[in-house]
């Protein structure tokens, strides 16, 4: 289990903003990152979870959140895959190349035999310790705003020592502050 542990280090180079740039485990120190792994370039769901995390990058970077997009091709292809669709087009945030797949055997999601990634989504804090993770099925597609509303509670949180934010909670919704007076009255 991942939650609550420290990311690994890892050094990769990232297709972003029309350049390769390298990419670390120390760029996700120091404030929220969403690590977002995902099977393949050129495919079917695939696609259109990065245009929704595209969709929704700026609602993610008001919130202090740098997104990574994760699969075990190459920044090489991450570039072509760019150039050449019109839903990548959009993408802003880091395409990171993962072809040993270093990056994806630390945060638990390599299909071994296959040297693909699962569909793992992980929020990483400002110490660099992952705060929720979700992995999914093949044919399920994620859903950014649902993240960004998980991301906002992972917040409100870590801002909130002794607050806990319940089922469905949404930004300005009531929290809990758990207690002994609380047992049994939810």
């Amino acid at each position: 289990m991942l939650v609550n542990s420290e990311i690994q280090p890892f050094t990769a180079t990232a297709f972003k903003g029309g350049e390769f740039v390298e990419v670390s485990d120390a760029d996700l120190k120091g404030k929220w990152s969403v690590v977002f792994f995902y099977p393949a370039d050129f495919t079917f769901v695939c696609p259109t979870e990065l245009g929704d995390l595209a969709d929704n990058y700026a609602e993610f970077q008001r919130l202090g959140v740098e997104i990574f997009s994760v699969s075990t091709d190459t920044h090489f292809t991450h570039k072509a895959w760019h150039e050449t669709s019109d839903t990548i087009g959009k993408v802003q945030y880091a395409m990171i190349g993962d072809p040993t797949g270093e990056i994806t055997r630390n945060f638990g999601v390599m299909r071994e035999g296959q040297g693909l990634a699962d569909r793992g989504t992980f929020l990483i804090d400002p110490d660099g310790v992952v705060q929720f993770m979700e992995v999914t099925a093949e044919g399920i597609g994620r859903n950014a705003v649902e993240l960004l509303r998980k991301v906002k509670a992972a917040q409100y949180v870590r801002e909130h020592p002794g607050e806990v934010c319940p089922a469905k909670w949404e930004e300005g919704d009531d929290t809990l502050a758990p207690s002994l007076d609380l047992v049994g009255k939810i």
